[in-house]
């Protein structure tokens, strides 16, 4: 008789208050699955409260856990990184630590991944305990990274899903250090299919993302997926360098027809205000691909490991 091997991996920073709530419901969703061999994978991404000690106290009660430290926070994208590096037989399944995506699910993810589907993702339906600024953002967010990128991003999907072996192995091979992971997940392709779902509140605490860490992953998304942005500042530029030729030929014109005896400083600040305006959104644009190549050619590891220990179920 197969039996088919899933591992859950929760990456964590500070959420001691959650976990112990969360880790039932896991294990109850592995027992409702018939011929399934559960583990549970938590990284604790350089959490600062007690979150490490929550986690080895689960561990020590469930032979299923496995359980990794990383030296420091290196975010959310590298903490999954580093979880799914790990898994090395079966599938994958992430999951939030907050309890946003409920473990009861898994049941559905499980099917459709024996389909023979390689990408089995949440798309969700509403976001409850999430204020309307957010959603609106949110919802924006993915519309505009659908129309510039190439890569097929799903709307309104997070990081909710289950990959098979062969998806995870292809993203072994995608290392950069900048990290949208939603991206990755997309570029490398294969077999997909979405499962609708109602995403929770959290289960204890607040958010760690505001919205300033929402820009910069906005940004972040953006520019990893898609040159976009600098094809539209050439178009800017294009543009303003056209309508500045025939606001030239125009002063010249009226000059010569009907004199100037008034200064124009009005008008040459504007203009002025205006070129210098569009050539700093320009240089940025350019400076935010600049700062991404120079990341990339300093080849630095995603992340570093600080403990690793391995499920008893492993005979570690």
């Amino acid at each position: 008789m197969h039996i088919d091997r899933l591992t859950v991996v929760v990456a964590a920073c500070n959420e001691a208050e959650s976990l112990p709530l969360l880790h039932p419901r896991i294990v109850a969703a592995f027992d409702g699955i018939e011929h399934l061999d559960g583990r549970v994978l938590y990284v604790d991404d350089g959490s600062t409260d007690a979150t490490w000690r929550v986690l080895a106290d689960i561990a020590a009660h469930d032979a299923r856990v496995s359980l990794l430290r990383l030296s420091r926070n290196f975010g959310k994208e590298a903490a999954l990184t580093a979880g799914l590096d790990l898994v090395d037989e079966g599938g994958a399944l992430i999951l939030d630590a907050d309890g946003q995506d409920p473990p009861e699910l898994i049941p559905m993810f499980v099917a459709k991944w024996r389909e023979g589907f390689d990408d089995v993702y949440g798309t969700r339906t509403m976001r409850a305990g999430e204020g309307l600024a957010k959603r609106a953002t949110a919802h924006a967010f993915y519309r505009v990274i659908g129309r510039l990128s190439r890569t097929p991003i799903p709307a309104d999907t997070g990081d909710f899903r289950l990959l098979s072996q062969r998806s995870l192995s292809a993203l072994r091979q995608l290392r950069e250090r900048h990290r949208f992971m939603k991206g990755l997940f997309g570029w490398v392709g294969f077999r997909r299919v979405a499962i609708p779902y109602e995403r929770d509140a959290r289960l204890a605490g607040g958010s760690k993302f505001n919205f300033w860490r929402l820009w910069n992953f906005a940004i972040e998304g953006i520019t990893s997926f898609s040159t976009a942005p600098l094809r539209i500042a050439t178009y800017i530029g294009l543009a303003t360098a056209v309508l500045a030729f025939v606001y030239g030929v125009w002063i010249i014109v009226k000059a010569f027809v009907w004199g100037d005896p008034v200064a124009g400083w009005p008008t040459m600040m504007a203009v002025i205000l205006f070129l210098g305006g569009t050539q700093l959104i320009a240089l940025g644009l350019i400076g935010e691909y600049l700062g991404r190549i120079y990341d990339e050619s300093k080849r630095r590891p995603l992340y570093l490991v600080d403990e690793f220990r391995p499920a008893d179920a492993d005979g570690g």
